[in-house]
């Protein structure tokens, strides 16, 4: 099992079991990104994000050993933690509310770690048009990704200006996306 290190790149994802929704109303959508803030913006920075009705993209940069509370220091097995939590948390909601039982995600998360700046440019590519992939909706309209965060001036938790040094500025971001929508490729695409 590979683990999350201290100050990567990870593109994480996860799907529903048996490709079954995990978000059923925008209640949802909003309620897992609050838990996200909650659990995942301790130990990492949010670049971008994707939630489709039966799985999610995230891509986070962990955190720098120096920058993390002390519990997380020494011991990198202890970044896994947030992620259980916010799953655990996120399950019991939706039990309770849709009066269902039993995992709602399939067993393990994946976690693939971005090796170079061209992947990391190719993932925020996809998870940001992902919505286009599965035929959901438009990317530039999709409520519950992060591109409408990244292109606006309004205050975000996303790390925007990381994003923005990948691409230049706001302008070749979109330039990007539209030119490599229905093309970009990536390991890790769920189906």
């Amino acid at each position: 099992m590979e683990f999350l290190k201290y100050g990567c790149y990870f593109h994480i994802y996860n799907r529903g079991n048996n490709k079954e929704k995990v978000f059923f109303n925008k209640g949802n959508y909003l309620y897992f990104l609050k838990l996200v803030k909650k659990y995942i913006n301790e130990i990492a920075e949010v670049h971008s994000y994707c939630l489709l009705p039966n799985h999610f993209h995230f891509l986070i940069k962990i955190k720098d050993e120096s920058e993390l509370d002390e519990k997380y220091i020494n011991d990198e097995t202890k970044l896994q933690q947030p992620f259980a939590n916010l799953f655990n948390a996120y399950t019991k909601a939706i039990n309770k509310s849709e009066q269902r039982t039993g995992s709602l995600f399939q067993r393990n998360y994946k976690k693939v770690q971005i090796k170079d700046n061209q992947q990391l440019q190719n993932t925020i590519i996809y998870i940001n048009t992902n919505s286009n992939h599965h035929d959901i909706g438009d990317y530039k309209s999709y409520i519950y990704s992060s591109y409408l965060g990244l292109i606006s001036n309004k205050k975000t938790s996303l790390n925007r200006e990381l994003v923005e040094q990948y691409f230049g500025n706001i302008s070749n971001l979109k330039a990007e996306l539209e030119y490599k929508k229905e093309t970009i490729e990536i390991t890790g695409d769920i189906e």
